[in-house]
């Protein structure tokens, strides 16, 4: 029995072999199988593609007489070249598309059949980055701000931040951002954004927060993310009515988008420069007064020197 079997899978393998016999793929890719089969004695027989763990219980999902099954007929497809061959084509694969196939020529008494183990995965993860959707330097301001986490390729994948504490870190918020605000800023701390799925997690750099004024009302707060600039909030501590408990030695970064190179540093050096020239025209009008006074006394001074100068009359 077991030669029989031997024997009868020698045939098969030579009247139909195909380019693969484990595929491989993503969630959302495709692939397409190669067959090569005895065209001068199956070149008018049936060809099919059918899912089953045993070739004799297996469904047939589709073929070469246009059959084809309704949940795959927008994204599979079987094409008979004849002679250049027979063609499986599937496309937006799904987890749930995992399992063995077959190729099969229809025969009488026995189809000649080869059997395709498709494996179906996610797509891994990539090691998420973090940037803020506002202008960072609205902490300086006491006003709230949103740090975005995201990944450049997974599938399904599932966002979560954590504060980083000791013994253990602790979930902070079950999403791809992060909202900050004078609320739940009343201390120092560090963040970080997981990205996770079935096949991979991995974990973005971390945010510091450091709190330079923690009220209520008039916070002062500033935070750091690896790989961006330093915000200045120098200005705003200067001119904040209370003294601030912490001097910022490392101060924010800049806002930052994928993909573009935009910043703060031309906003912030604008602000400073329009404060610079605000300063100076607000000085303006003292040396106006001083100039208006000059020029007074000298009038003053070359009236009365023509007066005395003037002969007088008898």
């Amino acid at each position: 029995m077991r030669v029989l079997y031997l024997l009868l899978l020698c045939e098969t393998s030579v009247q139909l072999q195909c380019d693969k016999t484990v595929i491989q793929a993503n969630v959302g890719s495709g692939f397409s199988l190669f067959c090569q089969y005895q065209t001068n004695r199956y070149l008018f027989s049936k060809k099919y593609w059918c899912r089953g763990e045993s070739r004799s219980t297996c469904v047939i999902l589709m073929d070469s007489d246009h059959l084809t099954n309704r949940e795959l007929r927008h994204r599979s497809q079987i094409i008979d070249a004849q002679r250049r061959g027979l063609v499986i084509i599937m496309t937006d694969l799904k987890l749930e598309d995992t399992g063995v196939y077959w190729v099969g020529i229809d025969k009488i008494y026995a189809d000649i059949m080869t059997s395709i183990n498709l494996i179906v995965t996610f797509v891994a993860v990539s090691k998420p980055m973090v940037w803020p959707l506002s202008s960072m330097g609205d902490t300086c301001w006491g006003q709230p701000v949103t740090v975005h986490c995201a990944s450049a390729q997974g599938t399904s994948v599932q966002y979560t931040w954590y504060q980083s504490t000791q013994p253990q870190d602790i979930q902070f918020q079950s999403s791809a951002d992060l909202h900050l605000h004078c609320g739940i800023v009343e201390e120092d701390s560090q963040y970080y954004c997981t990205a996770s799925n079935d096949v991979s997690s991995q974990h973005s750099g971390m945010v510091s927060l450091q709190v330079l004024k923690p009220s209520e009302e008039d916070c002062i707060y500033s935070f750091a993310m690896e790989g961006q600039r330093s915000y200045d909030c120098s200005d705003r501590l200067k001119t904040s009515t209370s003294t601030p408990l912490r001097s910022t030695g490392h101060l924010t970064e800049e806002p930052y988008q994928p993909g573009t190179n935009s910043n703060l540093s031309s906003t912030v050096n604008q602000t400073h420069q329009d404060r610079h020239y605000s300063r100076a025209w607000a000085l303006l009008p003292v040396w106006y007064e001083v100039l208006r006074w000059l020029f007074l006394a000298t009038l003053i001074a070359a009236v009365c020197l023509v007066h005395k100068c003037r002969p007088t009359q008898v």
